[in-house]
């Protein structure tokens, strides 16, 4: 009886070594590849038409385990101040306390917490994460499509890819900015889509 227990005993404790090793759960780390991302945005200017810009330094670590999304997890930054519309006053306006207060609020950023409504073949899924911009921190879900994963470019280097989108109400964050016109309606739009096109690089 007591070869029995401790034998059984040594196949428990195998066992949950085998569960708990880092190795068993390992994932590995992914980077945006700058050169071929793009992070953007749109918002209706007028109520006739859209302003798009786009913020030129961003940098992200993505964790996954190259197979299941399910461990998939992002942790964003974005800097404010490298925020483009091709309009130098307008950029400096919305690097100003009326928008994103870029003086005090250097950094807006994302924080994923869970991966949902995966689709069968694994192309498409929604990241819901901690959005925080100018210190206000909302959930925010990112509505992933085109995932490619495990791509390996002629120079050996091993690449994922998606779009991603969501649409958030600025004022939410406190960039509360406006004013409204003798027609109706506001400057500008409350409502921002974020647009995402990220090539991502992995860490070797």
């Amino acid at each position: 009886m007591t070869f029995l227990r401790t034998t059984l005993a040594l196949a428990v404790a195998t066992f949950s070594l085998g569960v708990l090793s880092p190795s068993s759960a390992h994932a590995d780390t992914w980077t945006i590849d700058d050169s071929h991302s793009h992070v953007g945005f749109k918002v209706r200017h007028l109520a006739v038409s859209w302003v798009r810009g786009a913020f030129r330094t961003v940098s992200a670590s993505i964790s996954y385990d190259g197979k299941s999304l399910n461990t998939l997890s992002a942790d964003v930054s974005i800097q404010v101040s490298s925020i483009y519309t091709a309009n130098e006053k307008r950029d400096e306006h919305l690097r100003s306390a009326d928008f994103f207060d870029a003086a005090n609020h250097a950094e807006m950023t994302f924080k994923s917490t869970k991966v949902i409504n995966i689709n069968k073949d694994g192309t498409a899924f929604d990241l819901v994460g901690d959005l925080t911009i100018r210190g206000v921190t909302k959930s925010a879900t990112l509505k992933v499509t085109d995932w490619v994963s495990g791509v390996v470019d002629p120079w050996g280097n091993t690449k994922s890819g998606a779009t991603a989108s969501t649409t958030i109400n600025r004022t939410d964050f406190g960039l509360g900015w406006n004013k409204a016109l003798e027609t109706g309606g506001l400057i500008v739009g409350e409502d921002v889509t974020i647009e995402l096109q990220l090539e991502l690089n992995k860490q070797k």
